[in-house]
């Protein structure tokens, strides 16, 4: 156990090449921990009816020893007695650095808004909105404990996406809070949280429902229930397996017929190209261009695209027709990825067509490429049989 005089002087002095804790030789649980980016944290610790308990003081820098000493003092009585160490109005006083709203709006204004799309800030605004800040907003980032946020991920366990984005949204704030020196370093209290686990929603057409879909498109077309142009979308999501964000915002400036690709500058992702097969580029090569308009799926929307809202409504249709209320329009991109895995495709290979970065994204197919082996030997061994039996 290290043990000395704490003081600005001996503080300053104090590097290490991993984490340790210094404790102070005049106040019985005052310590620094030291990290090796150089990184000083004033912490206390006592022994109280729950058990020993250690809580953050402030950051050196912010506070002189002689201040931190005398906080850390008035902490370690307060966990003796059993009571709240740091109470909120407290904390506020005790620490006196940027709140977890502070570390908020940061994380907005200069991550969200500089490198992710705007529905992805949207989503973030919404997740702080009303799950984080309204639990931890007021609380300084160092008074924030781990056990808050287990309680904050426990509130939100019947809806465990948002529970586990929650719990992600704010350990990467406290990462990147490290960075721009509002929190300091080793502070995250999101570290060691189990995630819940996620149910994917699967649902892949079989080929007797491609049929069907096919031939109800075919005829919501021919009798006016929906229009060309969303009939040609849908059948462009089932030919390339795309999004649909990435097929209504094509520019026919992204769609080179001759090489038989697409070349998506804003994909989800990131830039990404899209192979066409001969369908698809028929399909393309057939459909009208309007006049003045750089859209291949131009309409009425304010910036002349044809609205996610009207694909929609189109699909709605479609499906009832075809009896497969069920099927998300966003299945038909499942979908081609379970086709392609029935014809032996591989994951990675599947992974690139679908402009996934990472193959764990993809993965969640794995247990399809399985049903393929499994045919695959049983039409094998079927065939040995046949000769051996």
């Amino acid at each position: 156990m290290q043990q000395r005089t704490i003081s600005n002087r001996s503080v300053a002095a104090m590097a290490v090449e991993r984490d340790t804790v210094f404790w102070d030789r005049i106040v019985t649980g005052f310590g620094v921990r030291v990290y090796p980016t150089g990184g000083k944290v004033y912490i206390a610790q006592a022994r109280g009816p729950e058990g020993p308990k250690r809580v953050t003081v402030g950051r050196h820098g912010v506070l002189n020893a002689d201040e931190a000493r005398r906080r850390a003092a008035l902490i370690v009585t307060r966990i003796k007695a059993g009571e709240d160490p740091v109470p909120l109005p407290l904390a506020a006083r005790l620490n006196g650095g940027p709140t977890v709203a502070d570390l908020a709006a940061r994380y907005m204004e200069d991550h969200a808004e500089v490198r992710l799309k705007p529905r992805t800030q949207a989503k973030l605004r919404g997740l702080l909105r009303r799950h984080i800040l309204p639990t931890l907003g007021r609380l300084p980032v160092e008074a924030v404990e781990r056990k808050q946020v287990v309680e904050l991920h426990r509130n939100l366990s019947g809806r465990p996406v948002v529970a586990n984005r929650a719990v992600k949204t704010l350990a990467q704030m406290y990462r990147l809070g490290e960075g721009w020196g509002l929190v300091p370093a080793g502070c995250n209290p999101c570290r060691g949280i189990d995630k819940y686990p996620e149910r994917g929603r699967e649902r892949f057409l079989t080929d007797a429902e491609f049929a069907r879909l096919g031939r109800v498109l075919d005829e919501a077309e021919d009798g006016g229930t929906v229009t060309q142009m969303a009939a040609a979308a849908i059948r462009l999501l089932m030919l390339t397996g795309c999004r649909k964000g990435e097929i209504l915002a094509l520019r026919w400036s992204d769609v080179d017929l001759d090489a038989g690709e697409l070349r998506l500058p804003d994909a989800k992702s990131g830039p990404r190209a899209v192979q066409l097969s001969p369908p698809a580029v028929r399909l393309l090569e057939d459909m009208p261009r309007r006049v003045g308009s750089p859209w291949v799926f131009p309409g009425r929307d304010k910036d002349g695209r044809y609205s996610a809202g009207g694909l929609d409504r189109a699909w709605q249709a479609v499906r009832e027709a075809a009896k497969l209320e069920d099927v998300r329009i966003h299945d038909l991109r499942h979908s081609f990825a379970s086709r392609a895995l029935a014809l032996g495709e591989t994951l990675p290979v599947i992974g690139k067509l679908l402009g996934h970065n990472d193959i764990e994204t993809t993965a969640r197919y794995a247990h399809l490429a399985q049903d393929s082996i499994h045919e695959a030997a049983e039409r094998i061994a079927g065939s040995i049989a046949a000769d051996i039996l």
